[in-house]
């Protein structure tokens, strides 16, 4: 088969490799869709992959083409999108349902070959059966929206709240759709690009805040019952800027969920890291997206959401489509990511 291997540092071609053989427990899948995560990103430019050569891409989508010995409920045909965590299943986080959180867990497309390939087999667990109507780079997009939505069912019930979101980029306009589509009274989205807050409008938010305005807090807390601030806060950036906002953000006992993942070190003034302290707010982190029975209500939501068109994925997420043959053209774009304004999205076959 083809697949786009890294094969070193900014190393990553179109070649051929063996297709991978169906084994008993998983099922084999021809790729359709294969976006390209921030995580991705330095593993192809920055030296950061676990092994060479390696195929990448763990969030995609595509048909089940042939399942193992031993696998119920999927067979060939089906549409399916991949939940990539490969827990252990033994360790104490493991055994209490914490996916997440397991410390000896592998991961399809960068621990193990991934989707950036003709063909792939993984584990039938991680297989998301989804409806036949919903477009592969739709399913595509499942891994992100459900990291979304596991930060949220951390930080607690939004239901009647004001939710603040910073950051709009892919996982910001999820966050900013679960959290309407979870009952928010009032959802307000803050970003420094005024297209990026525009389209947060359109996919659900009340209001939008530049946050290079010195003001934008006060302004903000002010339109907030009694001008308390917001209950319910994410980052969904992971910058210092986004962290320092939603601590200004935050009303007294309001819960703050870091869902952004931080790529250089953040300092804080005293001032900065004692509203925490004054405001009595409870500040948690989100990480990847998993909960029991695995994959968990995170996946099973998002499948059937998007089958019911309750949940939209707005063409405007993908920023470009590259076939599979060019992922390395596609790569390139990151080198000025300021350039790159969505989701890149490898397409194989019919849909190249």
């Amino acid at each position: 088969m083809k697949a786009a291997i890294l094969f070193g540092n900014e190393d990553i071609r179109f070649a051929d490799m063996s297709e991978p053989e169906t084994r008993p427990g998983a099922v084999k899948v021809r790729v359709r869709a294969c976006g390209i995560c921030g995580s991705d990103v330095p593993r192809v430019l920055h030296g950061g992959a676990h092994f060479y050569p390696v195929v990448l891409g763990h969030e995609f989508a595509g048909d089940v083409v042939e399942v193992g010995v031993g696998v119920e409920g999927l067979a060939p045909g089906d549409r399916v999108s991949c939940a990539p965590l490969v827990p252990c299943g033994k360790c104490v986080d493991c055994q209490r349902g914490r996916f997440s959180l397991c410390r000896r867990y592998s991961f399809i497309g960068s621990r193990e070959q991934g989707g950036m390939a003709e063909f792939v087999v993984m584990p039938a667990a991680n297989a998301v059966k989804y409806g036949g109507e919903v477009p592969y780079w739709t399913a595509a997009m499942f891994e992100p929206a459900t990291v979304a939505l596991h930060g949220i069912f951390l930080n607690g019930s939004v239901s009647g709240e004001d939710v603040a979101v910073v950051g709009c980029g892919t996982i910001g306009i999820f966050a900013v759709q679960w959290a309407k589509l979870l009952g928010a009274r009032r959802v307000v989205a803050f970003d420094i690009s005024e297209d990026r807050l525009a389209f947060a409008r359109r996919m659900g938010a009340d209001i939008g805040f530049d946050t290079r305005d010195a003001d934008f807090a006060e302004r903000a807390c002010a339109a907030t019952p009694g001008g308390s601030g917001f209950g319910a806060v994410f980052d969904a950036s992971g910058c210092e800027a986004t962290i320092h906002a939603a601590f200004r953000l935050a009303a007294n006992r309001a819960r703050v969920c870091v869902i952004g993942t931080p790529v250089r070190d953040i300092s804080f003034t005293k001032a900065e890291w004692e509203l925490m302290n004054r405001k009595e707010f409870r500040l948690t982190g989100s990480w990847m997206s998993y909960s029991a029975p695995f994959p968990g209500r995170e996946w099973e939501m998002v499948a059937d959401y998007a089958t019911s068109g309750r949940f939209v994925f707005d063409p405007q997420l993908v920023f470009r489509n590259f076939p599979l043959s060019r992922a390395a053209e596609a790569f390139d774009l990151f080198r000025n990511p300021s350039q790159v304004h969505g989701k890149v999205m490898l397409m194989c076959g019919d849909d190249a």
